[in-house]
């Protein structure tokens, strides 16, 4: 075994045991565009914390070069394991492949990329396409055959669940005929951009009055787009139903004023199971599968929105 492995191997198995031994772990996050993501970063944080972590931590900005600059630092640094939350699918063969090169194994968090799955140790996520799915189908069930013309907001261009939150969605919608999507474009994630985009599918779809449902690929681009729908004088919900993914807690607060219809769960403890799969690994080799999935539950009006927020507020979000 090379001596890489045997170091690590040992801190490892000292896993939690002293402070003092603990081992190092690289996390590139994307940034904080959304509060999912806030929250994400905080529970890694915790469940570093607790594991006896050193964690080192770097915030991308939404940009990919410098996430691969942050895990070639992580690299020069020595690190026993990186996290990474891509921000984009592609481009990230070379920089893989030098985490390889120096034995120091790659776990994704909460999205995919396009490369050898030998390049990583696991991917921990939910399925994006199934998110999608379930969203389209809780439209199809809400509309009830009625004529229904959908706009979409999209995540980041080029992301993974952008891409996948969207097929789902369309094949949740697929044998409903009476359903369009007639407008789609990126939010980029973020309540400012949800909100501008949706002023633009207001002003180009009657007012709104063409519009019967927003699909948004995550909350924080719904929050911003009803601050739209309000401002335009209609009321979202009743006038315009609302389904996204994340399940934040400022959906559930809509939810509950009745100003958002449905959301997707998208857990936001992605660092538990990769800690657990890294721990396993480095204990004896362990090797996780490739793709380690966390749950999805579909959230109505129904299911007690109030109460979801409150036990959610701490959270980081």
């Amino acid at each position: 075994m090379p001596m890489k492995k045997l170091l690590t191997s040992a801190a490892f198995i000292a896993f939690g045991a002293s402070a003092a031994m603990a081992q190092t772990v690289g996390f590139s996050q994307i940034g904080s565009e959304s509060g999912w993501r806030a929250a994400e970063t905080t529970l890694t944080k915790q469940q570093a914390e607790e594991r006896g972590i050193d964690l080192k931590f770097s915030d991308a900005q939404q940009k990919q070069e410098n996430q691969i600059a942050a895990i070639r630092s992580f690299i020069a640094q020595g690190v026993d394991a990186i996290l990474l939350a891509p921000v984009v699918a592609t481009g990230w063969d070379s920089v893989l492949e030098e985490a390889k090169e120096a034995e120091i194994p790659v776990v994704l968090l909460d999205r995919q990329v396009d490369s050898d799955k030998s390049l990583y140790l696991t991917a921990v996520g939910s399925d994006l396409v199934h998110e999608g799915e379930v969203a389209g189908q809780w439209l199809v069930d809400a509309v009830d055959g009625a004529e229904c013309r959908v706009v979409e907001l999209q995540g980041t261009t080029g992301s993974s669940p952008a891409i996948d939150r969207k097929t789902g969605f369309e094949k949740g919608i697929a044998g409903a005929d009476n359903i369009e999507i007639v407008r789609s474009q990126t939010g980029d994630f973020t309540r400012a951009q949800g909100k501008e985009v949706m002023e633009s599918f207001l002003q180009a779809e009657g007012g709104g009055a063409d519009i019967c449902a927003l699909y948004a690929h995550n909350d924080d681009m719904a929050v911003g787009a009803i601050q739209a729908i309000k401002e335009a004088g209609l009321k979202p919900g009743e006038d315009i139903l609302i389904v996204s993914i994340d399940a934040v807690p400022d959906i559930f607060q809509a939810m509950a004023a009745g100003e958002a219809n449905a959301t997707v769960e998208l857990t936001p403890n992605m660092a538990g199971p990769a800690f657990d799969a890294l721990k396993a690994y480095m204990a004896d080799g362990t090797e996780p599968a490739k793709f380690i999935q966390t749950e999805s539950k579909l959230y109505t009006q129904d299911d007690d929105p109030a109460g979801e927020y409150e036990r959610r507020k701490d959270l980081g979000y």
